[in-house]
């Protein structure tokens, strides 16, 4: 029996708003071949729709999973839609696709999929007795619900060599670049085996900007999972980890969904030296275009990712809510969470690596 089942919405529905009836599915493993066959076949695939992620979350965080499948008529598959239900006393019930990053919201090939899609969601959410659903997506297509645009990613078009790359850069972009090498700063590149020194670099500065962290079980699960996908990025300054990132990889894509740097070390541009490192890397690997992630609108990390060259294209994260009520901010930016921002940044680092990761698995 699927997961919807399980949890009271419907397995299997029709809907006849086109010229042909729409099917959905309540997807389970025996469809995983099914789903991951329609994501190659269709462009607008991000690497969160990958089925490995449904396992990899309910492992990791214990969370109920509903991934939905639109079939037509002939039984072809039309459309998909991961969901992940995140619960807790403390920020609510609500469905969200995909939480932890930044795209996975509804994917389909006709307007009928995709609608009938969205509105199963609302159904499961209400048989869950959810807040709403939460839907991720890039600028396009409109699906006409609430919705936030204060998000923007970061993309550079790569060129084809290095050098052309580090000629398009500014005189001054470049002088930061060499900076941490001046200082001594060497680059490890690697897997699963630096991820100790990589999470020795991400839980110090989330601690630093009040913000939960993951668990280090959570990145070697990635690690795992998507061992082919996943390259990790250490620079070191007189043997110390003092930056990292993660980066995974999509097509001719590579994305940097989480990087940090210890603030000590800034003054000498360690972050710089790691996303040329990181740069670099995704040319010689032959990717087309370089993801810096997700950032506000003119805040400093947009600026950052900018003088890169990287230029903003629009996310839009939809909503389905239920009558009457506003769209959820639950944000490090909303007012109400200011204080806890503040003690959380004053804890000692093994105590909010402790806490954190029963915090943030409920923050979408």
């Amino acid at each position: 029996m699927s997961e919807a089942a399980r949890a009271g919405g419907p397995a299997l529905r029709s809907t006849t708003g086109g010229s042909l009836p729409t099917v959905i599915h309540a997807a389970d493993e025996a469809d995983a071949a099914e789903w991951t066959g329609f994501l190659r076949r269709n462009h607008g695939a991000e690497l969160y729709h990958d089925y490995r992620w449904r396992s990899l979350i309910r492992d990791v965080f214990g969370h109920e999973t509903h991934y939905l499948m639109a079939k037509d008529a002939s039984g072809d598959v039309r459309g998909v839609l991961p969901l992940v239900r995140l619960r807790s006393r403390l920020f609510g019930d609500f469905l969200v696709s995909m939480p932890y990053f930044n795209y996975g919201g509804v994917l389909a090939e006709s307007d009928e999929a995709r609608e009938s899609l969205v509105a199963e969601a609302g159904r499961l959410a209400a048989a869950c007795g959810s807040a709403h659903v939460e839907l991720r997506q890039r600028e396009e297509p409109e699906l006409g619900l609430p919705s936030r645009d204060d998000k923007v990613t970061m993309l550079l078009d790569l060129p084809d060599s290095e050098d052309a790359l580090w000629k398009a850069f500014k005189p001054k972009l470049r002088a930061q670049i060499r900076r941490p090498e001046k200082e001594g700063c060497r680059v490890r590149e690697g897997g699963a085996e630096l991820l100790d020194d990589f999470y020795a670099v991400f839980s110090r500065n989330m601690r630093d900007l009040g913000t939960p962290v993951y668990s280090k079980r959570f990145f070697a699960a990635i690690a795992s999972t998507f061992a082919a996908e996943t390259w990790l990025v250490v620079v070191y300054l007189r043997d110390k980890p003092v930056a990292a990132g993660l980066l995974l990889a999509h097509g001719t894509t590579l994305e940097i969904p989480w990087a940090s740097s210890v603030r000590e070390a800034n003054r000498f541009g360690v972050n710089m030296l790691l996303y040329w490192t990181a740069l670099r890397g995704a040319i010689a690997r032959g990717c087309r275009t370089f993801d810096f992630g997700r950032s506000s609108k003119d805040s400093g990390t947009y600026r950052f990712k900018e003088q890169w060259g990287a230029r903003p294209r629009q996310l839009r994260w939809y909503y389905v809510l239920r009558d009457g009520e506003p769209m959820p901010m639950l944000t490090p930016a909303n007012p109400k969470y200011r204080l806890a921002v503040a003690a959380w940044q004053r804890l000692p680092l093994p105590i909010a690596n402790l806490l954190g990761p029963h915090l943030v698995k409920n923050l979408p």
